[in-house]
């Protein structure tokens, strides 16, 4: 581990689960951990409506070699969510798993990282730098993987004891089984990019079993990173087109009122004339006559509203005649 960064990992904290509010989700899922270790801070309940409640948590995936595709919708979608409030998890792996940690960092979100490695392994080393900016912005890097100089200690899966009595590692069964934890830890999963076989495909499966609602980013379909959301599309899981789509499922009454915030904001204009224009599209009047009738305003000024509002993309023509908010 890089000495330059070696302050924010060297305090190694031990809980089970059920020890703190974030993590006791895992406590119901298949095969759940007996112990988690993490550096940094576990996320904290939120007060909403006058209770203290988990955060909304989503968790970002997809391929190792993502594209410019992948890696535009995985760091915009963080970088809104985490801009709402929302929690992102991933695995801190190459690819779309360290975008969607740098797309919530850089929105001022906090993130959590699942290692399959021994919490005192960052892996990829090449990341040592990205887990320590995740602890300094108050998230938290965690695994079930106890240090790599610790034997005495619960196996977790995909550990045995060797026949000189030291604990080791199926590295390619770890790296499975720390998925189940990125599921368990959110209330939605999204896969950015995914080839027909694909780690991200393992979290998803864990994800449907869990009872997480999947989402999958559709792609074209001659790309191999995207065959494997397709597919996931095509068997049933939520297509993904914008954060709106999760937000909806994920917090539906705070969707519906910062839509009506933003349907407030739509019909301000820069003066009351053109506000006055603005709302009566809003109510439904389409025609000249009909608005002109609404606002009272002559036509001269009417018409120069009208082109204004057209120029700065707030409305648009109807086919036929009228207008329309955009």
């Amino acid at each position: 581990m890089s000495t330059l960064f070696s302050h924010f990992f060297t305090k190694i904290n031990q809980i089970s689960p059920l020890e703190h509010d974030f993590t006791e989700v895992l406590d119901s899922i298949a095969l759940k951990p007996k112990i988690l270790y993490f550096y940094g801070k576990m996320p904290e309940n939120v007060l909403k409506n006058g209770k203290k409640i988990r955060p909304k948590t989503v968790a970002i995936v997809g391929s190792r070699h993502n594209t410019k595709y992948g890696e535009e919708v995985a760091y915009k979608m963080a970088y809104e969510l985490a801009k709402q409030g929302i929690i992102i998890v991933s695995g801190l792996a190459y690819g779309i798993d360290s975008i969607a940690h740098r797309g919530c960092l850089d929105a001022g979100g906090i993130t959590v990282a699942v290692l399959g490695t021994p919490i005192d392994q960052i892996y990829p080393r090449n990341h040592t730098k990205l887990a320590a900016e995740i602890i300094e912005k108050n998230g938290a890097i965690i695994g079930e993987y106890a240090p790599s100089n610790q034997q005495d200690v619960v196996l977790a899966p995909g550990e045995y004891i060797t026949d000189q009595g030291r604990r080791q590692r199926d590295q390619k069964l770890t790296f499975l089984y720390r998925n189940r934890l990125i599921s368990g830890l959110a209330d939605i999963v999204v896969v950015v990019e995914a080839a027909e076989r694909s780690g991200s495909l393992n979290t998803a499966t864990h994800a449907l079993e869990q009872g997480r609602d999947v989402f999958a980013v559709p792609g074209n379909i001659t790309s191999p990173y995207s065959r494997g959301c397709n597919k996931l599309i095509s068997q049933g899981a939520f297509p993904y087109t914008c954060p709106d789509d999760i937000l909806r499922i994920l917090s539906p009454e705070d969707f519906i009122r910062r839509q009506k915030q933003l349907n407030k904001v739509k019909l301000i204009g820069d003066n009351d004339v053109e506000t006055a224009i603005l709302q009566a599209l809003g109510s439904g009047l389409r025609c000249n006559d009909e608005i002109m009738g609404a606002t009272h305003l002559p036509p001269e000024v009417f018409n120069q509203s009208i082109a204004i509002l057209e120029i700065q993309n707030r409305i648009r023509s109807l086919t036929g005649g009228g207008w329309a908010l955009n």
